[in-house]
């Protein structure tokens, strides 16, 4: 499992509307601070959560996000995940 970072590339979670106008979609992001201060946990399962602060690149703007917790498998709005190999 790799380690946050700042400077680490990764995508962030939008939750999206709740009538659906706009869908729940990944947007880049940047990390800007490691939360060392909340102890690291595991998921149901099995995925390391990590809290990191966000700098998130949207087409509308950025927008700056604290203590977003880590969602590798099951990609819920509001949380982060390291971008998918392609």
């Amino acid at each position: 499992m790799q380690k946050p970072s700042i400077g680490r590339i990764v995508h962030y979670v939008s939750y999206g509307t709740p009538g659906g106008e706009y869908p729940s979609v990944c947007r880049a992001a940047v990390i800007t601070a490691v939360d060392d201060y909340q102890e690291p946990v595991l998921s149901d399962d099995g995925n390391h959560i990590g809290h990191v602060s966000l700098a998130v690149l949207n087409p509308e703007g950025m927008f700056f996000n604290r203590a977003v917790g880590q969602s590798e498998s099951e990609h819920r709005g509001g949380t982060w995940h390291w971008p998918e190999r392609v």
